[in-house]
Formats: structure tokens, sequence, C-alpha cells
């Protein structure tokens, strides 16, 4: 256990000194950060100061050397439009990325587990028939059009629910939330479904295709052969089980939802990280655009590495070997 935490803490290293690298040397030729910050009036001679002092004159060795020893450190640079601390960025938009990714992700596994369990148990039930019938439209429909479609029904339509902002939020300390708040509470209903609405369909149809498998296997038949009650078999033996991969996926759709919560969003004109990022592209950030590769690299990687370590608790068999399954 202790030679797997120190293999897994170093490859996790490695992988992230891949993302850095990637991240800087890839956005390195999106554009040029010089004009979005001078304008289309500034001499030559501005231009070259500018860049003189920004560092973008520098071999791109020194460049990456400097910006890796910085992030070590926990300097992530300055923003080139803003002229703020990138890492001051990043925490203000911080928590509203990770509430909506959270609660997306939570809302997905309990919904998702809950129906998959149901279509396995029920298989042939029209109910069971109709929930695998709509979960192809969450397999199939992009996030966005989902989201407009919310937007039409509940925003414009109805008048229910508001179509953009986080509504009115409250802070403790450094962080913010919208929990506590009706507005808060409203203004994130849709943008959680519409974010966690792929990954409960997927999580869904896992767990229905895993359960049937494991209720055809022989110590599930054994099981029933010696009396126990079919809550017993589906819950205690064939549920848990099934959990295995189940975890794998929902772990690492985690890091997707947070990675991906770009689209929704800019659709819910949501202040989070995605929405900072897509701002970063237009006007060519580059600190701000790498910083926040970094940070989705790291989201993978921390959760990676917990989806590795529950599979010592679901399954006892591997806690002998020391052996991870393969993904």
């Amino acid at each position: 256990m202790v030679a797997y935490l120190i293999r897994s803490v170093v490859q996790a290293a490695l992988v992230m000194l891949a993302v850095a690298f990637i991240a800087f040397s890839m956005f390195r030729y999106v554009g040029d950060p010089i004009a979005s910050i001078v304008g289309q009036d500034a001499t030559i001679r501005d231009r070259q100061e500018l860049a003189e002092s920004l560092g973008l004159n520098d071999p791109f060795p020194v460049q990456f050397g400097r910006f890796l020893a910085n992030a070590l450190q926990g300097d992530l640079g300055i923003s080139y439009r803003q002229g703020r601390p990138v890492v001051d960025l990043l925490v203000e938009r911080l928590p509203a990325t990770i509430e909506l990714a959270l609660l997306s992700a939570l809302f997905a596994f309990l919904i998702g587990l809950a129906l998959g369990v149901y279509a396995a148990l029920n298989r042939h039930g029209v109910f069971a028939n109709i929930v695998m019938a709509l979960s192809l439209i969450g397999v199939s429909l992009p996030t966005f059009l989902i989201g407009v479609g919310l937007i039409f029904l509940f925003a414009v339509q109805l008048r229910w629910l508001p179509s953009f902002g986080r509504g009115e939020t409250v802070a403790f300390g450094w962080w913010t939330t919208g929990l506590l708040t009706e507005s808060g509470l409203k203004s994130l209903i849709m943008p959680v479904v519409t974010l966690g609405f792929y990954q409960l369909t997927l999580i869904m149809r896992l767990v229905r295709a895993e359960m049937l498998e494991v209720l055809r296997t022989d110590y599930v038949k054994f099981a029933r052969a010696r009396g126990l009650s079919e809550r017993a078999i589906n819950f205690r033996h064939a549920l848990r089980n099934t959990m295995v991969p189940v975890v794998t996926i929902a772990g690492l759709q985690l890091g997707s939802v947070i990675a991906f919560a770009i689209v929704t969003e800019t659709v819910f004109n949501w202040p989070g990280l995605g929405a900072l990022f897509v701002k970063s592209v237009e006007v060519v950030d580059i600190p701000v655009m790498a910083a926040y590769l970094m940070f989705v690299g790291l989201v993978f990687v921390v959760v990676n590495l917990v989806v590795d370590l529950t599979y010592f608790v679901l399954d006892p068999r591997l806690r002998g070997t020391g052996a991870v399954p393969a993904r």
C-alpha cells in the first residue's frame, strides 16, 4: 500500500510536469498578447518595452523554467489583461466552479445509481424501458442544447428560474456559496441539471449493465440457493461488486465535469473558472490559460488517485495483493 502510494505520487508529479509543459508551450501560439494589451495605437518601442518587461523576449526554455519555478512556489504569474496575480483570479472563481461541479456530480451519481439499479432489477418493466430510452437523450444531445432548452422552458416560458448568473451568495472568508439563499438555490438548478445530465445517463447505463452481469454470476446463484433474501442478494452482494467500475467512471467524470464546465458556464453566464478561461482566450492571457489547464490536470490526477484508493475499500481481494484493476 505504501509503495503504491509513493509510486502514484511520483507518477502524478510527472503527469503535472507534462501538463505544465504542454500548457505553456501550446498557448504561446494562440495569438499576440502584446497586441491585446496595448492595442493598435502603441508604438513599436512601447511594444518592445512591454515584451521585455513580461519576459516574452527570453528563449522558451528560460520562460518555461521561470514559470515552473514560480508555480512550485504557488506563483502562477500575473494576468496580462488584468494586471493581477493569477492565483487571486482563480481563488475568486474557484468556489462557483467547485460548487457547480460537486452538485452536478452528486446529482448524476445518486440519480444515475438509483435509476440504474431499478432498471436492472426490473429490466422487463415498462418504466425501466422508458428510462433506458430517455437515457439516449442525455448521451446524444450536446450540453449547450440541453441548457438552452431548459432556459427556454423554465426561464422564458414558465419564468420559474433565473436564466443567468449565480444569484445572491454568502461569503465565509474567501469562499462564497449560493446554497444558503433562495436566489442562489434557484440559480443552481438549471446549470446543475445541464452539467450532470450526460454523466447521469452514463452512470445509469453502466450500473444497469454491470449489475445484470453480476446477477448472472455463480456466487449470486449460490447465495439465492442458500435462501438469502432478494434484498440482501441485490444490495449486499450484487450492488457492492457493481460499484468498482462505477466508482472508476464516476470519479473520472468528476474531473470531466470540472474540465468541461466551460460550456455550461458560458450558457448560463456562470462566474466560474470556465468563463474566466474563455475570456482569457479572447485576450490571449497566457498565464491564466496555462494556470487553468494545470488546475484541470491536477484535478484529474487527484481524482484518479482517490479512485484507485477507493478500490481497496470496495474490493477486499485487492488488499492482499496491492494491485489495482486495470481501467
